[in-house]
């Protein structure tokens, strides 16, 4: 049974869901939540079993995926040992430059003619209008979304965009068929001059009270924008975390925000989160928040960090190698840390919890996951929390390029995934190596980046990144290179089904596995009758 409707059945069962997650809507009120937040329902439960250990690689780390209090001081590790999995679940026999990965973590190929998402703007990270229980809300009848937008005809390469980003939106009516009807730009966001930073990079979008949104974003700020569209450049950015309380308004003609006003929330500390004076490309952004059902009244974030101290004098520890004693297969801390050069990589997903109910003020609470030895970034998490028999389930979803694994380490672009009883547990890896869904790739072969790939491999290697988890196990992603061809649209969403820490893919889902090309459709409608008529 599927979760998610085809765009050709109804979302009978999204709506229930959505029913269950918050208080009914009286007609023309704007009432949002029920007090206490809710789990999400379960995603459909994979066909596939846990990948059983593979002869001549070490055993995963053990994780019980034992709830701590969110203000422990207990981060989990996603260890060398569960990072091997990997690559023992991989196949070393292919032709080169195939598939290496098991058809359940592999995405399915992207068109090399995919269609342009808008003519006048690139397009990337991207994520809905939402409560704090993730649910996607239909605000009057529209459908709306967010992104990392840079101009295709300013002069700059797609690959400057990182530092030309502002966050823009689009919106589309609920009815709408997404596999016909184009998503409408509305332009950026925020007025010009007017966000924290000189860039804006990505976070997340709640609705509140009345008409009331909250960006929580990333205020980046770059000092060399001009040399480094030119080519050149090198000036460290700085990054906070910041929020922008605004309005948003609807009618028949579609979708506008104003009134924004910007608050700086965080910067890093340099104790638990590494600062700019420690590693000028230090990982700190992509703010998410939500509510917890076992800490009702409480609002935490996550976030990218890494672990804060000097770039270099991390020294890798057992439980960051995370072998069972006696593994005949595993690393010795010696080799770890003086041949291999892992101790660079340092990369957390960090907490915060909010002091007020503005969500103005807040403060950092230790990560929650730690990849030190293993990757340098773990980007856009989520916390995405559904019910198994009974318990609620706590999924973290991150994600991660191949270019930033640890020497010694393999895993494609792609939705990295934990489980756990809690938003503070010992996390269990999906699949016990934390691959969940990646571009189809030849592991087989070295890490290379989208600007320059290796024409020997799977020219799908960097067809979709930053992967947002929708309910229901939807995910959306942009399209980066599709054997050659840059992207800056979205791709075609997938399905991937996801129970008791296994995931795969959903090739039932849509055409061969693929659905409309930005599919994020909406389970809650909020604003009254609106345009729903």
């Amino acid at each position: 049974m599927n979760t998610h409707s085809t765009p050709t059945r109804p979302r009978r069962r999204l709506r229930q869901a959505a029913a269950l997650a918050a208080a009914a809507s009286v007609a023309g009120s704007i009432l949002l939540v029920t007090p206490a937040a809710q789990a999400n329902l379960p995603a459909d439960p994979p066909s596939s079993t846990m990948p059983a250990p593979t002869p001549g690689f070490p055993l995963p780390s053990l994780h019980t995926q034992e709830a701590y209090d969110p203000a422990a001081d207990f981060t989990s590790k996603w260890t060398r040992a569960d990072a091997k999995q990997i690559m023992a679940q991989s196949n070393t026999n292919v032709a080169p430059g195939q598939n290496s990965m098991s058809p359940d973590v592999t995405m399915p190929e992207i068109p090399k003619d995919f269609p342009a998402m808008n003519d006048d703007v690139w397009v990337w990270d991207t994520w809905s209008l939402t409560d704090e229980n993730a649910n996607q809300i239909s605000y009057k009848g529209w459908d709306v979304i967010f992104s990392l937008v840079a101009d295709r005809h300013a002069g700059y390469g797609f690959d400057q965009r990182h530092w030309n980003a502002r966050i823009g939106y689009f919106f589309r009516k609920t009815n709408a068929d997404p596999a016909k009807d184009k998503w409408n730009y509305g332009g950026h966001l925020f007025l010009d001059n007017t966000s924290i930073g000189n860039t804006e990079w990505s976070g997340s979008t709640r609705l509140m009270q009345g008409n009331k949104v909250n960006v929580f974003y990333t205020a980046t700020t770059f000092y060399d924008v001009a040399e480094r569209n030119a080519g050149g450049g090198g000036i460290a950015p700085d990054a906070v975390i910041a929020k922008a309380l605004g309005n948003i308004h609807a009618n028949q003609d579609g979708v506008t925000f104003d009134g924004f006003e910007h608050t700086k929330l965080l910067e890093p500390d340099g104790k638990l989160y590494q600062n700019k004076a420690q590693n000028p490309g230090f990982a700190f952004r992509d703010p998410y928040t939500f509510a917890d059902p076992a800490h009702p009244g409480k609002t935490f974030m996550v976030f990218e960090g890494n672990t804060g101290g000097t770039r270099g004098d991390y020294k890798c520890k057992q439980e960051d190698l995370g072998y069972r004693p006696g593994d005949p297969h595993a690393e010795t801390l010696d080799q770890v840390n003086t041949t291999t050069g892992a101790w660079y990589q340092t990369a957390n997903v960090g907490l915060a919890v909010a002091d007020n109910k503005d969500l103005t003020k807040w403060s950092f609470l230790p990560p929650i996951l730690s990849a030190n030895c293993v990757n340098d970034q773990t980007e856009r998490p989520q916390i995405f929390i559904q019910n198994e028999n009974g318990k609620n389930k706590y999924y973290l979803f991150t994600i991660s390029h191949q270019f930033t694994y640890a020497d010694g380490m393999r895993g494609p672009d792609g939705v990295y995934g934990f489980v756990g009883n809690g938003v503070r547990s010992d996390f269990q890896p999906v699949n016990n190596s934390g691959l969940a869904l990646g571009s189809p790739t030849d592991l087989n072969m070295p890490a290379n980046a989208p600007e320059g790939p290796d024409p020997r491999q799977n020219g799908r290697q960097f067809q979709a990144y930053s992967h947002y988890v929708q309910p229901g196990g939807l995910v959306q992603s942009f399209i980066d290179n599709v054997d050659g061809v840059r992207g800056g649209s979205l791709s075609p969403t997938v399905k991937m089904n996801f129970q008791g820490g296994v995931t795969q893919v959903d090739r039932t889902f849509g055409k061969n596995g693929l659905g409309p090309f930005g599919y994020l459709p909406t389970n809650l409608r909020v604003g009254g009758e609106g345009l729903y008529k």
